[in-house]
């Protein structure tokens, strides 16, 4: 696959989709990598057959509160800072990146990395969307070691994280990003090519391209852009199911900073008498009930969008007043295992429901 700006433009906006409202905005991310290819630089995506054994791979995202990336602009060494030290650590270089997760800004975080080191990305990420913490990683579902970590900041500052423990990990790194200005990147996860092989989800980076094009086809062609979306994501084969959840303006938003997330609820009023949803998100949007009935939970899919423009609106855009189309997908079914969903279904959120798919929710598994 070539990346141009439009090519960069599409995974933009397929990983804003996939982030189900966290993850970050993709802007910042798609403007680094704009600067690079403007330095005559590429990028290489190989898949996960490419990849030998003995390969060593690096995951990469951003850790902390998406309503702190608003105002705290990265300053672009963090990435490639974080990977020189986990090569010092591990006494050898990197083979190849990967997004840890796919979602948001994510989705494209180490790509200007990998363009400055000269090594290729791997399409894959290790969740399938985004989650709010590192635990939820396919990764740790599949017993794997987070560590070593490596932290990054925009100051210079680096901090390494040793443990063998993967939730004590998330608590040590989340504080570690709060002392950092409330958000900071993370180097985790280091696999083998072995490892990567067996464990990441496999076309992350190409699904989101193919969807930020459908869409943009879409609306080149005066279509509609959510069937266009729709039809992208049950293409794709990992997305099977998609639809419109509610209609409606944003009446009533609480959205707070608190322990290194962006945590809040959203209330939706109908635009033709429907009532109302609403939505609980924790960075990502977790949970929807219209009319007091759940709709939606995780690990499936839940995107606000602008109803007019089929724009993602993630957590920390959010604002009074926006007319939005609530929109659901369902999750990769790795992701709806048993085991996964003890650390990314509703119940891993606090929640007292269990976990029931998206479709059979809405009937759209009767179509």
């Amino acid at each position: 696959m070539r990346f141009d700006a439009t090519a960069l433009l599409d995974l933009a906006y397929g990983a804003a989709f996939l982030g189900s409202g966290g993850g970050g905005d993709p802007y910042y991310g798609r403007l680094l990598c704009e600067a690079e290819l403007a330095r005559d630089k590429s990028i290489e995506l190989i898949q996960l057959g490419e990849l030998p054994d003995g390969a060593l791979v690096a995951p990469c995202g951003w850790i902390g509160a998406p309503t702190v990336s608003v105002e705290k602009l990265p300053s672009g060494r963090e990435t490639v800072a974080g990977l020189r030290r986990l090569e010092e650590v591990m006494g050898r270089r990197i083979d190849a990146v990967l997004p840890v997760e796919i979602g948001g800004g994510n989705g494209l975080a180490p790509l200007a990395a990998a363009m400055q080191l000269g090594v290729p990305v791997v399409d894959a990420d290790g969740m399938g969307r985004a989650f709010p913490e590192s635990q939820m990683a396919i990764f740790n579902i599949r017993g794997l070691s987070a560590c070593p970590s490596v932290l990054t900041d925009a100051n210079g500052t680096v901090t390494v994280i040793e443990n063998s423990d993967n939730l004590a990990h998330e608590r040590i790194a989340r504080g570690v990003s709060v002392a950092m200005g409330g958000i900071a990147h993370m180097v985790e996860y280091p696999l083998s090519g072995r490892e990567a092989r067996a464990h990441a989800i496999g076309g992350s980076i190409s699904t989101a391209v193919a969807i930020g094009r459908a869409v943009r086809e879409a609306r080149a062609a005066g279509e509609d852009p959510f069937e266009a979306l729709f039809a992208a994501l049950r293409a794709t084969g990992i997305y099977r199911y998609a639809g419109s959840l509610f209609d409606g303006k944003i009446t009533d938003l609480e959205r707070e900073t608190r322990a290194g997330f962006s945590i809040g609820r959203l209330t939706i009023d109908g635009l033709h008498g429907e009532g109302e949803m609403e939505l609980l998100f924790q960075n990502e949007n977790l949970l929807a009930r219209r009319a007091g009935t759940i709709c939606a939970m995780v690990p499936d899919i839940i995107t606000v969008m602008d109803r007019e423009t089929a724009d993602t609106i993630t957590t920390e855009r959010l604002k009074y007043g926006q007319r939005v189309k609530i929109v659901g997908a369902s999750a990769p079914n790795i992701l709806r295992e048993r085991r996964a969903l003890d650390f990314v279904g509703p119940e891993a959120f606090g929640f007292d429901d269990p976990y029931r798919p998206i479709e059979a929710l809405n009937g759209w598994d009767r179509h």
